[in-house]
């Protein structure tokens, strides 16, 4: 491995961590030898009232009540507990025409087997061609809207405000990824969201294994696992109760706590600040390629973005340059990230590499990047 290694992964995930999270982990695994809900003795009591303190923090950070937290591994599992969960029953389902593979694979599951039907959405760079695009799908038997907040191969915005509030006024169920937002722009419940999931390990600065799903209590969820859950012990059928009926399994501590350093880093800088300045960051790299006429950025004028950028060089394999890059101590994902649905819309045929900065990169890095790229050629 490379002495200096300037990572631009951070929608995969965020690294390098905060100090604040680093400490936290090593404070979980050297004072929290405790099962957190598991017992009355010291070590579990203590153990319990960190990971709590964490559920409120999280529950604070996007409006919602502390119990209604759930711990996650990751958004993927947070995400296949809320669409298996919710329909349960089946019904008529509508996503976006950018998902991740982590919607879409959950719900063809679904349609394979029979229990579900699905319609896309498909996403326009006019947020109003895009509202009319959900109302279209949307039918009489409609349980479930389910969209990305940001687009992970683009980072292009949705209009989160104007679909909730389409589904709230018909009593649609409306789930959320927020795994590109988190951490980068407000994210709240208050804006319609029945159910939010997303990643602890992105834009929230945890450690890796590490998710949330939030969730208003509107719509029930049926738990995909059942057992472990400290609370009911007695009892031969899972909790009813939230958090525990949908974290069965003893907590991952050093992950949880890492989340709420995470947060706690996040409320400090504040959200704002942290926008602002990954924005300059992506500002940078688009002035900088401006002029470059072997290169392909996939943006338009007309949309809005978190501060990811998806771009090819020449007809070069996006894969091939990104390992060129590599070579030269810059860490961009190429291909089609998980996203198969979005790289169709953009049309890409090997797909692209993929530009994140976070907090921890400086504009020099942007700009060593940038001069690497040109002097390729």
């Amino acid at each position: 491995m490379k002495n200096h290694i300037i990572n631009f992964d951070n929608a995969a995930t965020t690294f390098p961590k905060p100090d604040e999270v680093k400490k936290s982990v090593i404070y979980a695994i050297e004072h929290c030898g405790g099962s957190a809900g598991r017992g009355g003795h010291n070590l579990s009591m203590h153990t319990s009232q960190l990971v709590y303190n964490a559920r409120q923090a999280a529950a604070d950070f996007f409006d919602a009540q502390t119990e209604n937290v759930i711990f996650t591994s990751s958004c993927t599992h947070a995400l296949n507990t809320a669409i298996k969960g919710v329909l349960k029953d089946g019904g008529h389902v509508v996503a976006s025409s950018i998902e991740h593979n982590s919607v879409i694979r959950p719900l063809m599951a679904l349609s394979k087997q029979g229990k579900i039907t699905l319609s896309i959405a498909k996403v326009y760079d006019d947020n109003s061609k895009t509202i009319d695009s959900f109302e279209n799908a949307i039918n009489v038997k409609t349980q479930v809207v389910i969209c990305t907040i940001a687009g992970n191969v683009t980072g292009q915005l949705l209009p989160i405000k104007e679909i909730a509030e389409m589904c709230n006024k018909r009593n649609i169920c409306f789930i959320a990824d927020g795994a590109q937002a988190c951490g980068i722009i407000p994210v709240s419940l208050k804006s319609g969201i029945n159910i939010l999931c997303t990643s602890g390990h992105k834009g929230l600065y945890g450690i890796a294994g590490t998710g949330l799903l939030v969730t208003d209590g509107k719509y029930k969820i049926e738990p995909l696992t059942q057992g472990g859950t400290g609370s009911g012990s007695l009892e031969f059928t899972q909790p009813d109760f939230m958090p525990d009926s949908l974290e069965s399994g003893t907590l991952n501590t050093p992950g949880i706590l890492s989340l709420k350093a995470g947060i706690d880093f996040i409320n400090k800088r504040t959200i704002q600040d942290i926008f602002r300045y990954e924005e300059k960051l992506a500002d940078i790299f688009l002035s900088n390629m401006r002029d470059f006429d072997k290169i392909t950025i996939y943006r338009s004028p007309n949309a809005k973005y978190v501060p990811i950028i998806s771009f090819n060089v020449k007809d070069i394999p996006s894969e091939k340059f990104a390992s060129y890059l590599n070579e030269k101590g810059f860490c961009l994902r190429a291909g089609f990230h998980c996203s198969a649905m979005a790289h169709k819309s953009l049309g890409t045929k090997n797909g692209t590499i993929r530009f994140a900065p976070s907090v921890f990169n400086t504009e020099s890095d942007v700009k060593k990047l940038c001069l690497t790229i040109k002097n390729a050629f």
